[in-house]
């Protein structure tokens, strides 16, 4: 008789471990999604990348474009500023920023833009047929108004940054204007699952 109550106690512990909420993500969570298969795009180094070649690292990617006045700077910015908040584990974060002007972002463009936040950043590039292709995979829209023709135009385009776990798999979607200390947040918990 008394094993069996024994018995009944762990069995009741472990049903109460297994009912324990798991941490919460401060953004959206979004694993199960299909995002980033189709990732092949030159960086603004010329050498071709694919999400695998970033395996061990938490990956951010975020479409824009060096033009943008308000919504990329400040994002870049913010996705800085995590960096910063994660200190030695800013090592295994990779920011990859897709450009969705390839009309006007040149390779070298890129490069400075990505610079000049962090030399880490990377700008990725293709053609507008590639980047197309990639963005509606992501369910990214943008749309480019003004004078086309004359290169002055501006490019409405979704405002957020997914972000994969170290596994390549995509779990996160932050919104424009998440702050960096609930990212950064999110980023440890996804680097520190097993």
């Amino acid at each position: 008789m008394r094993w069996r109550h024994l018995l009944l106690i762990c069995l009741a512990g472990l049903s109460l471990a297994a009912c324990e909420p798991k941490p919460g993500f401060n953004t959206t969570d979004v694993s199960g999604a299909d995002f980033g298969p189709g990732l092949h795009l030159p960086d603004h180094n010329g050498q071709l990348r694919t999400l695998a070649d970033f395996r061990g690292k938490a990956v951010a990617v975020f479409f824009g474009y060096t033009n943008c006045p308000d919504v990329c700077p400040t994002s870049l910015a913010m996705l800085l500023d995590v960096q910063r908040q994660l200190g030695p584990d800013a090592d295994r974060v990779q920011v990859l920023f897709v450009t969705v002007d390839p009309q006007r972002d040149t390779a070298e463009r890129l490069k400075m833009y990505m610079n000049a936040f962090d030399p880490r950043f990377l700008g990725l590039v293709g053609t507008e047929a590639e980047v197309a292709i990639l963005a509606k995979e992501f369910k990214v829209f943008y749309e480019k108004h003004g004078d086309i023709a004359s290169g002055r135009y501006s490019v409405d385009h979704t405002a957020g940054c997914y972000i994969f776990d170290p596994q390549g798999r995509p779990r996160l979607f932050a919104r424009h204007g998440e702050t960096a200390s609930r990212v950064a947040a999110d980023i440890k918990l996804l680097l520190a699952e097993k």
